[in-house]
């Protein structure tokens, strides 16, 4: 611990004042992380269902095919989303890391600074297009059909549009 004399003391604080922005960045990229790992869940538990009933009728066993291949696609984006997050948050972490290394020792490796938090960036970019690729397959392909809604009775003070 440094004595409250040390001249190193307003660099720390300076420091950990820093350290901020990419401390409140990991706490989004792990909000961010568990939204994505509970619809995973959700997508695999799908699967699993679908494999488990695996009929024999031809046509429907296209039809749970083709809902199978759809949930296969948004594993995969979803899996590469979490990976991506991860590596986004250990960037982040690594940033701090640098920070405070640059601060209580006599290396400076000023350069690596901006580079990890653009890295970090980029990182959580690529994972946010991967969800809302995800996302976007999820909506495309759940969808209730629309003879089964069209004529349903409302709800009183629906003002929502009719199909």
């Amino acid at each position: 611990m440094y004595p409250l004399g040390d001249p190193n003391l307003p660099v720390l604080a300076q420091v950990i004042q820093l350290t901020m922005a990419p401390v409140f960045l990991l706490t989004a990229i792990g909000a961010f992380l568990s939204a994505i790992t509970t619809r995973l869940g959700r997508v695999v538990d799908r699967a699993r269902l679908l494999e488990a009933s695996f009929p024999d009728d031809a046509t429907e066993r296209a039809i749970i095919v083709a809902e199978l291949a759809g949930l296969d696609r948004r594993m995969l984006l979803a899996n590469r989303a979490v990976g991506l997050s991860v590596a986004a948050a250990l960037t982040i972490c690594t940033l701090i890391t640098v920070l405070f290394i640059s601060a209580v020792s006599p290396i400076h490796p000023d350069d690596l600074v901006p580079a990890l938090f653009i890295l970090g960036l980029v990182l959580l970019m690529a994972a946010l297009l991967a969800f809302a690729l995800e996302i976007r397959i999820s909506i495309r392909t759940v969808r209730v059909r629309a003879e089964l809604i069209r004529n349903a009775p409302r709800p009183p003070g629906d003002i929502s549009f009719r199909a």
